[in-house]
């Protein structure tokens, strides 16, 4: 089953394998330990390897995670109005 990490682990598990890279491990021995697939090294490497690009792509699931929310409001406060609207009618 896959696992999912939240932005905070992925940044950290990058700090960490550059680590290692830097300390001259080489990249099989570091996705091993990290327990992550190649592919999945390099593109949390591309998502979160500088710390602008991290904060960046952290603030863009904190907006689409409030963005959401905000949706799930909006569209109770329709419906609230739409079942207020029938009932002044005299529809229901």
């Amino acid at each position: 089953m896959a696992r999912r990490h939240t932005p905070e682990q992925v940044i950290a598990k990058v700090r960490q394998g550059q680590k290692m890279l830097n300390e001259g491990r080489p990249l099989i021995e570091v996705v091993k330990e990290l327990q992550v697939t190649e592919a999945t090294w390099y593109r949390w490497l591309n998502q979160y390897g500088s710390e602008k690009n991290a904060e960046a792509t952290k603030r863009t699931k904190e907006l689409e995670k409030e963005n959401a929310r905000l949706k799930r409001l909006l569209a109770e406060k329709e419906l609230a109005i739409d079942i207020l609207n029938e009932v002044a009618k005299g529809k229901f």
